[in-house]
């Protein structure tokens, strides 16, 4: 029997506050410890050059700036609630050449576009850090602007499945902002709830930090 999903310590308004006092060292974090899993949700994500595509929670954009090379003729969106985290994806992206591209504050309860707007969405570590009370609402507004077909790619941190990977979860219980507010979660059931089709999850474990990649399409 899998353990219960541990409560959100972060209030909406403290993780800009948290981020911006991470933002400096943020990717040696991501390199460390997230990016075989990054890799994984890029490969599965399967860009194709001329998609329309939306990163939801760009953080410093180690995803965003290889979507933007992937898609150099497509329409590429990202935005972040931390204008820190925001602020070093722009650099990143304006490193790689591509112009078309848009990043903007933005907030995952309420994305700010038309219906059917995107073939691709990406998301990466942010459940982790939201009340999973909130987890079904912000899936809806996922499926809301995706097209029919549309894919959706999520990756956040999870429940080890290991002793050793639990430790993550014990520093959460101890001081959560030692790991930027993030604790494992389980986003499966609720994408299939919400009616996403063609579901599937895998575990991905880097530095003993536990990962999953979530697949779906509308």
């Amino acid at each position: 029997m899998s353990s219960p999903t541990l409560p959100a310590k972060l209030t909406k308004s403290q993780i800009p506050e948290v981020y911006r006092g991470k933002a400096a060292v943020y990717d040696v974090w991501g390199k460390l410890t997230e990016s075989k899993a990054q890799d994984r949700c890029l490969d599965l994500a399967n860009i194709q050059d001329g998609e329309a595509i939306l990163e939801v929670a760009v953080g410093t954009g180690l995803s965003f700036q290889r979507v933007l090379r992937q898609n150099p003729s497509g329409i590429n969106e990202g935005i972040d609630l931390s204008p820190a985290m925001l602020a070093k994806a722009k650099e990143k992206a304006l490193k790689t050449g591509v112009t078309n591209y848009n990043l903007q504050m933005g907030d995952a309860y309420q994305l700010d576009y038309p219906d059917a707007s995107f073939d691709l969405l990406i998301n990466n570590y942010m459940f982790d850090l939201l009340p999973k009370s909130d987890f079904q609402s912000i899936l809806q507004e996922f499926y809301r602007v995706l097209r029919p077909g549309g894919r959706l790619v999520l990756l956040n941190m999870t429940k080890g499945e290991r002793w050793y990977q639990q430790v993550w979860n014990a520093i959460y219980r101890i001081q959560p902002s030692w790991i930027g507010g993030c604790r494992g979660v389980a986003l499966l059931d609720h994408v299939h709830t919400v009616g996403f089709q063609q579901v599937h999850r895998e575990f991905i474990s880097q530095m003993a930090f536990p990962s999953e990649v979530i697949y779906g399409v509308k």
